[in-house]
C-alpha cells in the first residue's frame, strides 16, 4: 500500500505539471489579445476626450471673441466689465486661464491677475497675428493652450488683439483612468474565469483549510477550551495563531465580565454592610446619647450617598454601553461650558484649599452631547481635586486646531505609579483605595469620561509621576460624524 500510494502520488505530480504548462498557454492565449485591444481603447479614448475638450473650449473662446469685437474691448475706453466677468467664467468652468494681449504684445487682462500690463511673445500669440490659428497640447505637463484671434468691428476685420486660452487636461486624464481601470477590472475577471478552469487540480490542498474549518466549528458550538493548531501551511498557520489569540482574548473578556460582576456585587454590598453594622449598633443602646445617635444617623447617610452614587455611575455605565450610540449632539460653546464646570467645582477646590487656573487658547464650538461631555471633563476635574496636595494646583488648558479640540486637565497632585496607569480607567480600579472611599470615589468616574470621548470619536491620554502630579489630555473632533453601524467599546 504504501507503494502503490508513492506511485499515485508521482502519477498525481506528473498530472499537475501537464496542467500548468497548458493552463498558461490557455491564459495567455485569451489574455494578450484582450490587453492590446484594451490598451489601444484607451489610448483611443484618451484623445478623444482631449479633442472634445479643445473643441469646446475653442467654440467659447470665438464667442467671446466675436463679443469683444462687438464691442470693442481692445479700445480701453470701450472695455466692459461684463466681458472681463464672463472670461473669468469660462477659465473657471474649464480650470484654466485666458489671456488678452493687444497688437503691442501687452497684456490687457488675465484671468491670474498675475501679468496684466507685461509684455507676452509666444509663437503661438506671432502666428495668430499673423491670420493663422493654433493649439499646443502639453501631454506631460496636462493642459493645452490654443490662440484666438481677436478683430477690430470694420468691413476690414483687422486682428487687434489675441485670446490667449489655457486650460487644464488633468480632469480628463483621470476620468480616462477610471475606465482604463474599470476596463481592467473587467479583463482581470475575464482572466480570473480562464485561470478557473485550470485550477481546479488545487483543491486537494485545500484539505488544511478543510480541518481548519472542522476546529472553528467546533469552537463556535462554545468549546472556547479547544486548541487550534493547523500548521501544514504557513497560511494555516498564522490563521490558526491568529484565531487562537482571539479566543485567548474571549477567555479574557469573560474574566473580565465575571470580575465586574464581583466588583459590582462588592461595590454595592459594602455601604449596605456599613449601615446594617450602624444600624445594629444603634438598636442595641438602650439610651444611646443625641449626639452618638446623630453622629450614626450621618454615617448612615453617608452610606446612602454613596450607595446612590455608585448606582447612578453603574447606570450610565450600562446606558453607554447599549450597541447602539445615544448622544444627543448640539452645537456647542465648549469654553462656556467648562467655565461652567469650574464655576461649579470651585467651592470644592476652596474647601480643599486648591487654586483652579482656567487657560483658554481660543474660542471653541463644537459637536458634542453637553450631559456626557459635562460629566466626563467634570470627573477630570474633580479628581484632580481630591486627589491633590494640600495647597495644590489645578490647571484646565482649552486648545483646538483645524480638526480637534483639546481639554488639558494637568495637577499638581499625589501622582500615578507607573505601573498603574494601563488600568486607570478599568471599572473599579483604585490606586488608593483607602483615600478613594475617603473622597467619596466609586471607581467609575474615569471608566465613564473614557467611554464618554470614545463615543465622541475622540481619545484621551495620562501622563503621570509618582509625587509630581497628573496631565490628562482629552482631545475630540470638532465635527461630529454619525457612524450608526459602529459599537461603542
Amino acid at each position: 500500500m504504501p507503494v502503490m500510494g508513492w506511485v499515485k502520488g508521482i502519477r498525481w505530480n506528473h498530472t499537475i505539471s501537464m496542467k500548468i504548462p497548458l493552463c498558461l498557454l490557455f491564459v495567455m492565449i485569451g489574455f494578450v489579445p484582450m490587453y492590446i485591444l484594451g490598451k489601444v481603447t484607451d489610448q483611443s479614448f484618451r484623445q478623444t476626450q482631449i479633442d472634445f475638450r479643445v473643441m469646446e473650449v475653442q467654440n467659447q473662446c470665438l464667442i467671446i471673441s466675436n463679443k469683444m469685437s462687438r464691442m470693442g474691448y481692445m479700445n480701453e475706453d470701450s472695455r466692459d466689465s461684463a466681458v472681463d466677468v464672463e472670461l473669468d467664467t469660462i477659465a473657471d468652468i474649464f480650470n484654466g486661464r485666458i489671456v488678452v494681449i493687444n497688437r503691442n504684445f501687452k497684456v490687457i487682462k488675465d484671468t491670474f491677475r498675475l501679468a496684466e500690463g507685461r509684455t507676452h511673445v509666444a509663437e503661438e500669440v506671432i502666428r495668430c497675428f499673423q491670420g493663422e490659428n493654433g493649439s499646443r497640447l502639453e501631454k506631460d505637463k496636462h493642459y493645452f493652450a490654443l490662440a484666438v484671434p481677436v478683430y477690430d468691428n470694420t468691413e476690414e476685420k483687422n486682428i487687434e488683439g489675441v485670446l490667449v486660452a489655457t486650460a487644464s487636461t488633468e480632469n480628463l486624464t483621470s476620468m480616462a483612468e477610471k475606465v482604463s481601470e474599470k476596463a481592467a477590472f473587467f479583463q482581470l475577471m475575464t482572466w480570473g474565469i480562464l485561470v478557473l478552469a485550470s485550477i481546479t487540480f488545487v483543491l486537494i490542498l485545500m484539505q488544511p483549510f478543510v480541518r481548519l474549518q472542522k476546529v472553528l466549528n467546533r469552537v463556535a458550538e462554545g468549546n472556547l477550551e479547544q486548541v487550534i493548531s493547523e500548521n501544514t501551511y504557513k497560511e494555516t498557520k498564522e490563521i490558526s495563531s491568529a484565531i487562537q489569540n482571539t479566543i485567548n482574548k474571549l477567555r479574557t473578556v469573560d474574566q473580565s465580565r465575571d470580575e465586574f460582576v464581583s466588583n459590582v456585587s462588592h461595590e454595592l454590598k459594602t455601604p449596605i454592610t456599613s449601615i446594617r453594622v450602624l444600624a445594629d449598633s444603634l438598636m442595641s443602646m438602650e439610651e444611646a446619647p443625641v449626639e452618638l445617635y446623630e453622629e450614626f444617623m450621618s454615617d448612615i447617610s453617608d452610606e446612602i450617598d454613596r450607595e446612590s452614587k455608585i448606582i447612578d455611575d453603574l447606570l450610565s455605565l450600562v446606558k453607554m454601553d447599549k450597541s447602539v450610540e445615544e448622544l444627543n449632539i448640539a452645537q456647542l460653546d465648549i469654553n462656556g461650558l467648562v467655565q461652567q464646570i469650574m464655576k461649579r467645582l470651585r467651592p470644592i477646590a476652596r474647601k480643599r484649599n486648591v487654586e483652579l487656573i482656567y487657560e483658554s487658547i481660543r474660542e471653541v464650538t463644537a459637536d458634542a452631547d453637553e450631559v456626557k461631555l459635562s460629566l466626563a471633563v467634570n470627573n477630570l476635574v474633580e479628581n484632580a481635586i481630591k486627589y491633590n496636595v494640600e495647597n495644590g494646583w489645578v490647571r484646565v488648558t482649552l486648545d483646538a486646531d483645524h480638526q480637534f479640540f483639546y481639554i488639558k486637565v494637568a495637577d499638581s497632585g499625589i501622582g500615578i505609579p507607573e505601573e498603574y496607569q494601563s488600568h486607570v480607567f478599568d471599572r473599579f480600579y483604585r490606586v488608593d483605595k483607602a483615600r478613594s472611599r475617603e473622597t467619596g470615589g466609586t471607581g467609575l468616574g474615569l471608566a465613564i469620561t473614557r467611554k464618554v470621548i470614545l463615543m465622541h470619536h475622540g481619545a484621551i491620554r495620562l501622563v503621570s509621576r509618582e509625587g509630581e502630579g497628573s496631565t490628562f489630555t482629552v482631545r475630540i473632533p470638532l465635527n461630529y460624524i454619525s457612524r450608526p453601524t459602529e459599537r461603542t467599546t
